[in-house]
């Protein structure tokens, strides 16, 4: 069974950091890409960073891009977010998802989906 598992989602202030780990179980780990997204009420999920960890190659969106930091651990098939220097728009559930060998920010494109982490970024 296809299983991914999003955790380290929270309040924090403008400015604060936090960091997202989603455990992957029941597929081959590096025959995926692991993105993570996010979406709020009213708005579609919206792809915001992917990595291969075959390659380590990443792909961000430029809404986060020098701010969020993927990266992913092969031998726990665990992937992370470090986000930094957060802002209030960045306030949404945050979702991890794989796609066989995919390195898209195209939600579309996901075989498989986490739960959800729910991040509120406070002004």
């Amino acid at each position: 069974e296809v299983q991914l598992q999003a955790s380290g989602g929270g309040l924090v202030q403008t400015g604060g950091s936090l960091r997202l780990s989603c455990g992957a179980s029941g597929f081959t780990f590096v025959d995926y890409g692991l993105g993570w997204f996010r979406q709020v009420p009213g708005k579609e999920r919206e792809g915001i960073a992917v990595m291969s960890p075959s390659d380590g190659s990443t792909y961000y969106s430029d809404s986060v891009k020098g701010r969020f930091t993927i990266s992913s651990d092969n031998a726990k098939n665990t992937v992370y977010l470090q986000m930094n220097n957060l802002k209030p728009e960045d306030s949404a559930v945050y979702y991890c998802g794989a796609a066989f060998f995919g390195k898209s920010l195209n939600a579309a494109t996901y075989d498989y989906w986490g739960q959800g982490t729910l991040v509120t970024v406070s002004s």
